[in-house]
């Protein structure tokens, strides 16, 4: 028993010094360092492609259908490009979040093979990095990686960071044929976010649901700013149970997961201040297979899901920010401290 407490205290103080090390290592120095090295792998005609001033307007001009964009894509890059290209995209994302948006990528040969497509518009590599201003721990710059299904929008001030808007979807949302038949890659945005309308009691579903008819998309579809009319609808977190609570709180943890641990204790902050004041409105059926959506909105996020297209089939999901899409936030405080 005495010699095993000073291997565990060795293995506590470890522990203590990884974490700090871990925390001294900030989102917005990966992102600049793997933004640096990526750069510095392009060719000039390729860099000419994928850089922007900070103040362009394509900074927020997003979409996530699949369409041509701006910007490089992974299409016309050479393997090892692809790598330090793959790394940037990780330098934003949690390692769940990661998963799943290269996973989305490869969603894209699924939709090949079921709709019988030459594999132009269906090709995995047409997603595009785009980088905005100089890359660097002070000042300010920003990069956007997206095509279909899949936009991250970063900006980063200061040697802070916020990634929104922050959109995610999934075609198929449920692989029904094929090898990789089964396969969900947001089931947990779907299945805890039924599973909360599901625990509500039959009148408190009538305060949630605000329409029995999911509608075609998310609402603020890829507006460039996050904006949605009236006051917020639906139930509100002080209308909740304990448990209730703890399904939302759940399904918020989901959404703020996404990101690494920095950006993702920037939105727990936001949901931490929203207190009571976060609403759930949930509008379609409320059983599988049934068109539906729902949103949760507070004073300064929203999140939005929606589930109606290819037979209910079709995820979109987004969080956004009232203020602070694009940075607006960091933008502002930045701006004004300068001004002083």
């Amino acid at each position: 028993m005495n010699s095993l407490l000073p291997r565990l205290c060795a293995v506590a103080v470890g522990i203590v010094l990884l974490t700090s090390a871990y925390y001294r290592t900030s989102s917005a120095s990966v992102m600049t360092e793997a933004a640096n090295r990526f750069l510095a792998s392009l060719t000039a005609e390729q860099r000419a492609k994928a850089t922007f001033p900070f103040a362009d307007a394509e900074r927020s001009n997003w979409f996530y259908v699949p369409i041509e964009r701006k910007g490089l894509p992974l299409r016309e890059m050479g393997a090892f490009q692809r790598h330090l290209a793959s790394a940037l995209l990780s330098a934003g994302l949690s390692q769940a979040g990661y998963m799943k948006a290269v996973t989305i990528m490869s969603l894209e040969d699924v939709l090949r093979i079921m709709e019988k497509d030459s594999g132009e518009k269906r090709n995995p590599e047409k997603y595009y990095f785009s980088i905005f201003g100089t890359p660097g721990d002070t000042g300010t710059w920003g990069y956007r990686v997206e095509g279909h299904h899949l936009s991250q929008n970063y900006t980063v001030v200061n040697g802070r960071v916020v990634d929104a808007p922050s959109f995610f979807g999934s075609n198929p949302a449920e692989v029904r044929q094929g090898p990789r038949a089964g396969l969900r890659v947001l089931a947990a945005e779907e299945d805890l976010g039924r599973d909360l309308i599901a625990s509500l009691t039959a009148p408190q579903q009538k305060t949630a649901i605000v329409d029995p008819q999911a509608p075609a998309d998310i609402l603020t579809s890829n507006g460039r700013q996050a904006a949605l009319q009236g006051q917020p609808s639906g139930i509100s977190a002080a209308q909740m149970t304990p448990a209730q609570l703890a399904k939302l709180t759940a399904l918020l943890d989901e959404y703020a997961g996404h990101v690494p641990e920095q950006i993702a204790q920037a939105r727990l902050e936001q949901i931490k201040q929203a207190g009571t004041h976060i609403f759930f409105a949930w509008a379609g059926g409320v059983k599988r297979g049934e068109p539906h959506y729902y949103r949760i909105q507070a004073p300064a996020f929203l999140i939005e899901y929606d589930n109606t297209q290819n037979d209910n089939n079709h995820i979109h999901a987004v969080w956004r920010e009232f203020t602070g899409d694009f940075g607006g936030d960091l933008l502002k405080e930045h701006y004004q401290a300068s001004h002083r």
